[in-house]
């Protein structure tokens, strides 16, 4: 009776004595996120509000399994006391380097006939909720199949969505889907299913005027699958499993777990602006590294000369010119992209490291995932999916001093592909080798879960450009989008900042041609977060590039301090700011027709500068598409800055604090 009253103040929104009581809630350190659970009519669930206001409606939890259904007939038997959780975390390759996270955390269990069946633990910080189930062993069974998570997120009438469609397996090219690279779709009502099969993490919504909500999930290996979100009805979607189709029809759409066994955890992150989405570090607050660093990674800058010249260009001369390049721009490393075995050959390939190694230039090099799941004809094949054939090869690269690497084409997100994931990791990190992922799943936690692990594609990246001519007329709105999305939980690999007119090794008038200006260019830079970073620069951009675009491209950082959203919304503007050691990046950039005019206080962003001390400050902004404009500056650290914004334009400043 008494459990049914909770409900009932839940439903109504009159919580104040629940929350005063303690039953059944756990609120965040600052009370103003808070998670219900119930089990009325012996359906478990939850509800979230944030202050008075409901953003996540009494929404059912639970699975079904080869051992019974555990989403009905249970009972919630025992709840936890109230467990403060806090750690503080120091981590190079994500948007901020210090973290310190503080949290509340319950565990609520479940029983069915008088069998406790599973616990679901809430861990809920000021703006972010992850949560877990752990499955515990029934009678004599040690292992069990779950074939279906009922985890639901049921989400306020009138919630917009901003969603990248899921894709149908074994499609696109060479049948390599799905490999999260569809386009958002931004403003939507819910209700939708994308394309029939649901919606890649992460996933935005709007709770109309009330504030933004952002779901996916975070700790996921080779001992879970990768989730996405279904739509099941106008306001419910549920956590998704794989699609039976993927990886050529082969391996298992469910997961096998030993008993007692834990879930990843999924997220929520909530926010009155879009500031709490953009800054979260939810993804690596609640995993942990899963084994130590066999070295010092390095990260950095770099060039690859496929983005330009495609396959053609992955011949000895051409990358030797590349080196040269990277060694000019005083970056680190270049890619040596597919078909590098058959155009180059590895002996050769050892001579590029050696020539590499002595102008200050390291090698990455680029692999074929496959494989049985996909037709994809790029070479080297047939040795990322080989455990013996990988190790050897990873002792040939250690012994030539090879970087890192790039795998490429997964396209699947079941548990036996996310083994693989772990398996390449571990390996390369026996090896010293950083891995960036290609055509491929979302990363979740993994920059603090593998200590080697760079990047990941997982975004319709800078190929597409080259591809398409729609994707260069949209490249802006697509930019706008991405830090409020895809970048808010994983690194994004994205190979952009172009500054060829045409995409072409040439720079001639075929083929695809970019619409953004060269300052737009150079602020993409700022707002795509990856600590490795392939820029599509090519060697003629050293005579015909703006000198100021060349200089600015050789010293911007790829590892951040800090985040800072100033302002913007998905598909037409954002503008953020990146700390690196003692200076701020602040980027913009505008995707829609008519200027944006922006307002930057430095005092929300510099609040310990004196009044004693300036800014030096270098902006770089589009006067229009044609002018570019380079500024130095003296500011007040409590003055404002404005800004236009022209469509198709950006904008980039460096601060850096000096006396008076």
């Amino acid at each position: 009776m008494i459990r049914k009253i909770v409900t009932a103040l839940l439903l109504s929104g009159v919580a104040h004595n629940v929350v005063a009581s303690g039953d059944n809630i756990v609120a965040s350190p600052d009370g103003n996120l808070t998670v219900s659970v119930i089990d009325t009519d012996a359906t478990p669930a939850y509800s979230v509000k944030y202050n008075d206001d409901c953003f996540i409606r009494p929404s059912r939890i639970g699975f079904k399994t080869d051992l019974g259904d555990y989403s009905t007939g249970l009972k919630l038997t025992a709840v936890s006391p109230i467990e403060a959780v806090q750690e503080s975390y120091s981590i190079p390759n994500i948007k901020k380097s210090d973290i310190d996270y503080l949290a509340n955390k319950r565990t609520f269990s479940f029983s069915k006939d008088s069998i406790h069946v599973f616990d679901i633990v809430f861990q809920v910080s000021n703006n972010d909720i992850a949560f877990k189930y752990i499955l515990l062993p029934q009678k004599d069974a040690l292992t069990t199949r779950i074939e279906r998570e009922v985890t639901e997120f049921v989400l306020p009438d009138g919630t917009t969505s901003f969603l990248c469609p899921q894709s149908h397996p074994m499609g696109g090219y060479a049948r390599t889907s799905p490999s999260y690279e569809t386009p958002y779709t931004c403003d939507e009502p819910i209700g939708k299913n994308g394309w029939g099969e649901g919606y890649t993490f992460p996933c935005l919504f709007k709770n109309n005027d009330k504030g933004w909500i952002l779901l996916s999930e975070t700790g996921v290996d080779g001992s879970y699958c990768g989730g996405r979100l279904i739509c099941e009805s106008d306001s419910a979607y549920t956590i998704g499993f794989p699609q039976k189709g993927e990886m050529n029809g082969l391996g298992s759409e469910y997961v096998g777990l030993p008993l007692p066994g834990e879930t990843p955890w999924r997220t929520i992150t909530i926010g009155r602006n879009l500031a709490p989405i953009a800054e979260t570090t939810i993804a690596f607050d609640v995993v942990k590294p899963l084994y130590a660093p066999s070295r010092k990674y390095e990260y950095g800058k770099g060039s690859w000369s496929w983005i330009m010249g495609m396959d053609e260009s992955v011949n000895y001369d051409e990358q030797i010119r590349y080196i040269d390049f990277s060694s000019a721009m005083g970056f680190t490393s270049i890619l040596v992209d597919s078909y590098w075995d058959k155009q180059i050959g590895r002996d050769k390939i050892e001579e590029l490291a050696r020539y590499g190694k002595s102008k200050g230039v390291d090698l990455y090099l680029w692999y074929n995932s496959n494989g049985y799941w996909n037709d994809a004809p790029p070479t080297p094949r047939h040795i990322m999916n080989n455990p013996a054939a990988r190790r050897n090869e990873m002792q040939w690269m250690k012994d030539n001093g090879i970087r890192g690497i790039k795998v490429d084409f997964f396209g699947s997100d079941k548990q036996e592909m996310m083994k693989l994931y772990q398996d390449i990791l571990s390996d390369a990190n026996d090896f010293g080798l950083l891995v960036i992922f290609h055509g491929c799943t979302l990363p979740r936690g993994w920059e603090r879960m593998f200590p080697n692990y760079a990047s990941s594609e997982a975004v319709l990246a800078s190929e597409n450009l080259h591809f398409f001519q729609d994707n260069c007329d949209k490249e802006a709105y697509n930019a706008t989008i991405f830090p409020f999305v895809r970048n808010t939980l994983g690194s994004m690999d994205f190979g952009g900042s172009a500054l060829n007119q045409y995409y072409n090794s040439e720079n001639k008038p075929y083929g695809t041609k970019r619409k953004t200006s060269d300052v737009f260019a150079l602020a993409t830079a700022v707002l795509f977060q990856s600590p490795v970073q392939h820029f599509a620069l090519a060697p003629n951009n050293y005579e015909d590039a703006p000198s100021w675009a060349i200089d600015f491209m050789k010293n911007v950082p790829t590892t951040w301090d800090d985040i800072r959203l100033i302002d913007g919304y998905p598909g037409q503007y954002v503008v953020l700011a990146r700390k690196h050691n003692d200076e701020w990046y602040i980027a913009g950039v505008n995707a829609v027709d008519e200027k944006k005019s922006i307002s930057i206080d430095l005092s929300k962003l510099l609040p310990k500068l004196s009044k004693e001390e300036r800014l030096s400050c270098t902006v770089i902004k589009d006067e229009s598409l044609c002018k570019d404009n380079v500024k130095n500056i003296s500011l007040k650290p409590d003055s404002k800055y404005k800004i236009e914004i022209p469509c198709n334009g950006g904008f980039v400043m460096k601060l850096s604090m000096q006396p008076k």
